[in-house]
């Protein structure tokens, strides 16, 4: 039988959280709610409802006061649903203060608004800033083109991608490399900084 629990906050944390539902389900539940050691096991088809994002998992840990921290492990996947962001990784922590998103292992986020689709094996989502950072085989996908790096810092609200760590950038049949590349991705436009090198096809 699934458990579900609903909790209503009433009161303030560090970021005012009048009238936030937070939801929890899954099939098996352990966990106490002692002073200073809150913490809830949820595994088995494990899901959190918490704002706007929803994450699922087989095995999800909630610590912390008023659930501040949130650790899924075991297909975990997970939709910030005003941005219509997906992602999914074999492991997720956030934070529910400030709203901050680490995936490791094989990591997958998807800007559906953007048409933009960014895999790594290390991602940091600022939901409050807009700013993605990717670290260690890094690939977007955009259209026709393909951006590769070992790091890359994704503005969402600018539309920028910044990438460094053997930079390549595939766009249609055309290549770019550099020691650092900006890539527009409004317009498509690239900037190149420091051994630029490249080739163009009619």
């Amino acid at each position: 039988m699934k458990v579900l629990f609903l909790l209503l906050f009433i009161g303030i944390s560090r970021i005012p959280v009048w009238g936030d539902i937070f939801t929890f389900k899954a099939n098996r539940m352990t966990g106490g709610r002692a002073a200073g050691k809150e913490i809830t096991i949820l595994i088995g088809n494990a899901e959190v409802r918490s704002d706007n994002l929803l994450l699922k998992a087989q095995r999800i840990e909630i610590q912390g006061d008023d659930n501040q921290f949130i650790d899924c492990t075991g297909g975990v996947w997970g939709r910030e649903e005003d941005k219509d962001i997906l992602f999914q990784t074999d492991r997720l922590r956030y934070d529910r203060t400030l709203k901050i998103a680490r995936l490791e292992g094989n990591s997958t986020l998807e800007d559906k608004k953007n048409d933009i689709v960014a895999k790594g094996r290390f991602i940091e989502y600022d939901d409050q800033a807009e700013i993605t950072v990717f670290q260690v085989a890094v690939r977007l996908f955009k259209d026709e083109m393909v951006c590769r790096s070992e790091y890359a810092v994704y503005r969402r609200t600018e539309k920028l991608l910044d990438l460094s760590g053997f930079p390549v950038v595939f766009k249609k049949n055309d290549e770019f490399r550099a020691d650092r590349i900006r890539v527009d991705l409004d317009t498509d436009d690239v900037t190149m900084e420091g051994a630029v090198s490249g080739s163009i096809k009619d």
